[in-house]
């Protein structure tokens, strides 16, 4: 079972080739064969599911510095320059000096290798797509760049480019949806936590989105509003993809009370509502208002509506932790998931961490049906209601922590793991056995040592290096657990 997605994913992308000009009188023919390569590549490139603008080929200064014109008019989030053949690095030059966006260097080759007993010049400038790159990322360096991401492979069954093309069609997408998303902030960070403070201007800075500030009266204005039928509605969803089991050895726990799922239900319905008005694409809350009052009573039971909006791609976070919403809206976007995580105890006997929070959650990466119990208190934090359980699918892991530096900048801290099946605590809050290489304690002291913040996304799937890929992107360090 899974959430459907509320908004498709998508992501613009250039294309545009190389070449070298004087070749075209020399070898008629060659120019139109090459543009011919290219289109076979844009089709490669679209078949992610992305849109594409193929821009041709660049094969002096004269029309590189037009063709960058027309790139800058695109709002491109990632750039693929196609090397064709041998190009002189005016083709390049300027491009590479004036964007901001990810330009990735492509060279694939038609042939897997040139037929010898036949070969000639002709088939070698066809194939010559490396003989440029030396010269591209050298100069992409002496335009104050860092050298570009390279593809190097075969234009046709090479099962490892068409994989690199495509992680790299995934990181265009969290691009498109990083740069402009509106995230809200709501309430203030959960008192005593020096780790969760940030300054909203410098997410602007560092991702391009907008921090907006919000207020709860906003979600208690829909909450009054509901009516019995989108109550209904929502109530049948939620029972429709939650399990309620009956208690376990928690005496925090209680099975779902109608109370709570109305509660839960109508809020849920205020989310959705909030979301809408606001036109935001995540949330970082927490507030605690008064004892005994409705507006506590809303913003203590956001639990439940925002694992269900996680889940269909809004990133709701609570303890108002601006930088763990971000993350998980990164793993989202790749299609990983993206729970709001800590570290829980330690198993000493089997050697693995729990990992979990009391909500919100990544819904659609459960490991079966998740669960609903209520709880008579939320541990650490004012008011009751109903919590969300379940563990993570059984597999490879990935966690993404952002914190800061002591001098402001964002850093990621990354580590991937594995989720073993076996029993969680039935608390009413999300687990799951995590196992880290080489050992539990020895991966700890490791994630400690990059000085990270206590919350990170946690999604499924091996994809660390993707993920430092994006921190590039961004101009953002990383630092990658060893295993």
């Amino acid at each position: 079972m899974s959430i459907k997605r509320r908004k498709p994913l998508t992501a613009n992308i250039g294309i545009f080739g190389v070449g070298h000009k004087v070749y075209w009188d020399q070898f008629p023919g060659l120019e139109k064969e090459l543009l011919g390569y290219q289109d076979e590549f844009v089709r490669m490139v679209q078949a992610n599911g992305v849109k594409t603008v193929n821009f041709g080929m660049a094969d002096d200064a004269e029309s590189s510095y037009a063709m960058r014109k027309k790139i800058q008019a695109e709002d491109l989030d990632l750039l693929f320059c196609d090397m064709l053949t041998y190009a002189p690095s005016c083709t390049w030059g300027n491009i590479v000096r004036e964007l901001n966006i990810p330009i990735v260097l492509v060279a694939l080759q038609p042939l897997k290798a040139m037929d010898y007993s036949k070969a000639c010049t002709h088939m070698q400038l066809v194939n010559d797509n490396i003989c440029s790159l030396p010269e591209f990322t050298g100069v992409a360096i002496r335009m104050g760049k860092k050298a570009p991401p390279v593809i190097i492979g075969c234009l046709r069954d090479d099962g490892r480019a068409v994989a690199e093309v495509a992680e790299w069609c995934r990181i265009a997408r969290v691009m498109h949806d990083l740069r402009g998303a509106r995230i809200g902030q709501m309430g203030h960070v959960l008192e005593a936590m020096l780790d969760m403070h940030c300054d909203p201007t410098a997410f602007t800075a560092h991702f391009g989105l907008h921090v907006l500030q919000t207020e709860p009266d906003d979600v208690l204005h829909h909450f009054r509003q509901v009516s019995a039928a989108e109550l209904d509605a929502k109530r049948k969803q939620i029972l429709d993809f939650f399990d309620t089991p009956d208690p376990k050895s928690d005496p925090v726990t209680r099975k779902l009370l109608d109370e709570d799922l109305e509660t839960a239900a109508r809020v849920a319905v205020a989310l959705d509502k909030f979301i809408a008005d606001k036109k935001i694409d995540g949330l970082a809350y927490y507030y605690e208002a008064g004892e005994g009052s409705e507006m506590r009573k809303v913003v203590t039971n956001f639990i439940v509506g925002n694992s269900l909006l996680t889940g269909a791609g809004f990133p709701m976070c609570g303890e108002a932790d601006l930088k763990t919403c971000v993350a998980m809206l990164i793993m989202d976007r790749l299609e990983i998931g993206g729970s709001f995580a800590e570290f829980h105890p330690i198993d000493f006997s089997e050697n693995f961490i729990l990992v979990g929070h009391d909500g919100p959650h990544h819904v659609n990466i459960a490991d079966g049906r998740p669960v609903l119990r209520s709880l008579v208190k939320y541990h650490g934090k004012p008011g009751s209601g109903a919590g969300v359980e379940f563990k993570i699918r059984e597999g490879p892991i990935t966690m993404l922590g952002i914190t800061q530096t002591f001098d402001g900048r964002f850093k990621f801290v990354i580590a991937e793991g594995e989720s073993v099946r076996g029993p969680i605590p039935p608390t009413g809050n999300t687990n799951t056995r995590g196992f880290f290489k080489p050992d539990a304690v020895t991966f700890l002291k490791r994630w400690l040592a990059a000085g990270p913040t206590h919350h990170f996304a946690l999604g499924i799937g091996r994809h660390a290096q993707t993920i430092r890929k994006i921190g590039e992107a961004l101009g953002i360090d990383s630092a990658v657990i060893p295993p």
